[in-house]
């Protein structure tokens, strides 16, 4: 079992995220992450979306998204080399002046930012991969007990540079 992305070009209209979420639920496949946003043309959508399974599996579902009417094109991101991202936001409650400090310090090291700032808490804005937003995670959670996290999918697009080779 591995991850494996893929990138749909979908019709831009009420419906379509519904009818992709039950092609997947009524499998019993699961996607771990999924972003939706419009391209630059506004009748069009992209879904980037990470699935984890094996490869028969992952065959059926680029077929099943394939003879979807509203999907436009589909492609299997897993082996290209890709820019990729994920946001996430990491709200740590309940911490002493020197505590918020050393927060600080992490987020200089991690390279993120602290966008909001409270008598006892901090809130931190992460755009980084996602295993990078794992470690900032696994550090946080190791020192303070009050830690919420809110993540979004991850956002990839294919390398330009490499692809010229």
């Amino acid at each position: 079992m591995k991850k494996r992305w893929l990138a749909l070009y979908v019709e831009n209209r009420p419906g379509v995220l519904a009818r992709i979420a039950g092609l997947f639920s009524g499998k019993s496949y699961n996607f771990s992450s999924l972003t939706v946003g419009e391209t630059e043309d506004p009748t069009v959508s992209r879904m980037t979306l990470c699935v984890t399974g094996d490869d028969p599996t992952f065959e059926q579902i680029k077929k099943q998204l394939n003879h979807c009417v509203e999907v436009i094109k589909v492609t299997d991101l897993t082996n290209t080399v890709l820019h990729m991202k994920e946001i996430m936001y990491l709200k740590v409650k309940g911490c002493s002046l020197k505590e918020k400090n050393d927060l600080f310090n992490i987020a200089q090291v991690f390279g993120v930012k602290v966008v909001d700032y409270g008598k006892d808490s901090l809130l931190l804005e992460c755009f980084q991969t996602e295993e990078r937003n794992n470690s900032l995670i696994a550090l946080v959670r190791d020192s303070y007990k009050q830690v919420s996290i809110v993540r979004g999918g991850s956002v990839a697009v294919e390398s330009i540079s490499l692809q010229d080779r």
